[in-house]
């Protein structure tokens, strides 16, 4: 068993203007927020209490997810005021949680498909101080990499170079013993990738890589949003409940459409992600199209800012 923290209060600046009114965590993927694919795999591994660490738009997580009871789970939210860097917001996302079990830190805008429980377990094997995910990658000079000995265990934290010597990268998921981050000053902004980690491997403590080259992606960007929609469909498209497509609608691309809409006649759709409650009218052509929860789409509709296009400088063909 195992306690979580989920980091989701980044302001999305690369997905603006889709983040304008929504935090990027909460941006559905195949149908469904990001934060709710990462509630769901941390319930996989067996966590059940789980802090929503938040800051840009931190109302909008509380009347989605609740208490978590939903979904069997625990939720709390901690807020911050002003942001506090990855390793101040789980320092402060802490102080909501017990300190008897190990706490695992996701990044919020990764899907990532690895064995979280396998990397507990790894971590409570090797009585690690913190346990991070690793994946590699072809080209890492884009990426800081994190070296480790024959036996797993961390090395260094390099910065992005032309020649990295390796190509393993921290993948955002980590596992910490409790008092490590009560090592954190509480209510300063920290960054754990640029300070906590590379102290505690200086300090010749016990941090450990965990490689498991699973399916990963980091949903920052637009074409990495619609690119983590499309490998999540199985098909050529996805719908959730409660949904309405008109005969002579044809949709592709794999699509996904969110819960509660009306897809008319005719309707063209072709690799989109639209939110839930959203009318598209009969005979409305939509191409790489991101449609807003709420949205109307009509013959008639004109670009307003409630649809906008997958690259965001594209207009919409209707």
């Amino acid at each position: 068993m195992a306690l979580g923290i989920l980091l989701v209060g980044g302001m999305g600046t690369r997905l603006k203007p889709l983040t304008n009114e929504s935090p990027k965590p909460m941006l559905p993927v195949a149908g469904l927020p990001v934060t709710e694919h990462q509630i769901l795999a941390a319930k996989r591994a067996g966590i059940h209490t789980l802090v929503l660490a938040t800051s840009y738009l931190a109302e909008i997580f509380t009347p989605y997810f609740g208490d978590g009871s939903r979904w069997g789970m625990n939720i709390h939210y901690a807020v911050e005021k002003e942001p506090l860097g990855t390793g101040g917001a789980i320092r402060n996302a802490a102080e909501l949680l017990g300190r008897d079990e190990p706490i695992v830190v996701f990044n919020g805008d990764v899907l990532s498909r690895h064995s979280i429980a396998d990397q507990i377990a790894f971590h409570d094997a090797h009585g690690a101080d913190a346990t991070l995910h690793l994946i590699d990658v072809e080209d890492a000079r884009a990426f800081g990499c994190v070296p480790t000995d024959p036996h797993g265990r961390v090395t260094a934290f390099l910065e992005k170079m032309d020649n990295p010597v390796t190509n393993s990268i921290n993948a955002g998921c980590y596992v910490f013993n409790p008092a490590v981050i009560d090592e954190i000053p509480l209510g300063e902004v920290v960054s754990v990738e640029r300070e906590t980690f590379p102290h505690l491997v200086a300090s010749g403590r016990p941090v450990f890589g965990y490689k498991e080259q699973a399916y990963w992606l980091d949903v920052g960007t637009p074409a990495a949003l619609f690119k983590g929609s499309r490998d999540l469909i199985d098909g050529d498209f996805h719908t959730m409940a409660d949904t309405e497509i008109a005969p002579g609608a044809l949709i592709t691309g794999g699509t996904s459409i969110g819960a509660r809409c009306v897809i008319g006649s005719g309707a063209v759709i072709e690799d989109c992600i639209i939110g839930d409650d959203v009318s598209i009218g009969s005979n409305s052509v939509l191409s790489h199209c991101f449609i807003a929860h709420g949205a109307i789409i009509t013959l008639e509709t004109r670009k307003t800012g409630r649809y906008l296009s997958k690259n965001l400088d594209l207009p919409i063909s209707l």
